[in-house]
């Protein structure tokens, strides 16, 4: 526990810095990094992928937003699971299981910059994952405000390579009439077993908006702040995604994005040096944006822990100065590293999106038991009817049971 006098996490965050923080991480993680996954495994139903994974995290998003609103504390996780059903396992395993999501999730995001960094220069992908992730530990001590502001600058310069791709492929659109019954899935099998897996990859794409609640102790006014920008920023990603998944399979064949290391280089290739150039140097740090605030939220994760007691104490110290917790970023960092090095992107993602929709199914579940049992919300704060995370729940057990069926070869 935080004793009085103890240097405590400091509150400067708004809703807008806040809803550009996890728009950040949702889409460098996603549409820069996972495009070209999506587009290989569901072809021209890539939106249709794209928005299977959006309607999930939808439900959880709102789910997220109650909690937050409730309880609003950093390993916040850990705090509604441990609330809903008065248990520390509960709460130790949906804490980890954050801590393990930021951790491959950052990694994953790591080996995703190496592809666009290869458009300049030759890059050794070892040693370009472990320069890049020991900057990232380094600004994510050094504060909280200054690594937020960082990552609203930098999410400003996401949404503007996403303006420019739209820009300069957005005349596809006008073949979408013609092309429609392409994005509808055909009966045969095959077809939908690609959907449902292009569908789990996206599912990455959406990982962000639940960070955001780790933030809640540096956060300003967190009871009404977080679930705005929960549903904020998801809603805004969701229709990004859409378009731009439409865009990208209308302007080049699905299975040339999948061969591209750099997708969206591959999108402008044929607008000219100076598109690509500046497309590929705003991937690079929209990419590394995301895993500074992956890197970031876990380190706020184990910080939220050991202050409620659920991991070791000296995680929960904050330096005087920096106001950051500095061995949990420690930790964190080299966590990523290890992982980065190791695994290609592809098995992290999955690994991801499988860690994730367990914690979310479990988030889901907390607040069901928390609505049975709980006292109304607090006056002002936000809240859902049960219906929502009931159906959070069956759709994220739905999508693991489905991808570990047609892993095993049962489908």
């Amino acid at each position: 526990m935080i004793h009085p006098g103890e240097p405590s996490l400091k509150r400067s965050l708004s809703l807008p810095l806040l809803t550009l923080y996890g728009l950040g991480t949702i889409l460098g993680a996603g549409i820069y990094v996972l495009i070209g996954e999506v587009a290989g495994n569901a072809g021209m139903r890539a939106p249709l992928a794209f928005l299977a994974a959006g309607v999930v995290a939808g439900f959880t998003g709102f789910s997220y937003a109650e909690l937050s609103s409730r309880i609003p504390r950093s390993a916040g996780e850990a705090a509604y699971a441990g609330r809903a059903f008065r248990s520390r396992l509960p709460a130790l395993g949906a804490g980890l299981g954050v801590v393990l999501t930021g951790i491959v999730s950052a990694a994953t995001i790591a080996n995703g910059f190496v592809g666009y960094l290869r458009e300049f220069l030759p890059a050794h992908r070892e040693l370009t994952i472990v320069v890049t992730v020991l900057c990232l530990g380094s600004l994510a001590a050094w504060g909280v405000t200054e690594s937020v502001i960082a990552a609203a600058v930098v999410t400003a310069l996401e949404v503007l390579g996403i303006g420019l791709v739209l820009a300069l492929t957005g005349s596809a659109l006008g073949d979408f009439p013609a092309r429609a019954v392409e994005f509808a899935p055909r009966l045969e099998w095959p077809q939908w077993t690609g959907l449902i897996t292009a569908a789990y990859l996206a599912f990455f794409a959406f990982i962000g908006f639940e960070d955001i609640v780790n933030m809640a102790e540096e956060t300003k006014r967190p009871e009404r702040t977080l679930p705005r920008a929960i549903l904020l920023s998801l809603g805004i990603s969701t229709a990004l995604y859409m378009l731009v998944a439409t865009v990208a399979v209308l302007a080049m064949p699905p299975a040339e994005i999948a061969r591209a290391e750099a997708p969206f280089a591959a999108l402008l290739a044929r607008h000219g040096k100076l598109a690509t150039t500046t497309i590929s140097l705003i991937s690079l740090v929209a990419v590394i944006n995301g895993a500074l605030i992956q890197v970031m939220m876990a380190a706020r994760v184990l910080y939220g822990m050991a202050a409620q007691g659920l991991a070791p104490r000296p995680f929960a110290a904050v330096h005087p100065v920096r106001r950051t917790p500095l061995l949990a970023t420690g930790v964190v960092t080299a966590a990523v590293l290890l992982l980065a090095t190791a695994l290609p992107l592809v098995s992290l993602a999955a690994a991801t999106s499988t860690v994730t929709l367990l914690v979310f199914a479990l988030m889901n579940a907390s607040l069901l038991r928390i609505k049975m049992t709980a006292d109304s919300p607090p006056a002002g704060s936000f809240h859902v009817p049960a219906a929502v995370p009931g159906i959070g729940l069956l759709l994220c057990l739905a999508a693991l049971a489905l991808q570990g069926a047609l892993r095993a070869g049962w489908l």
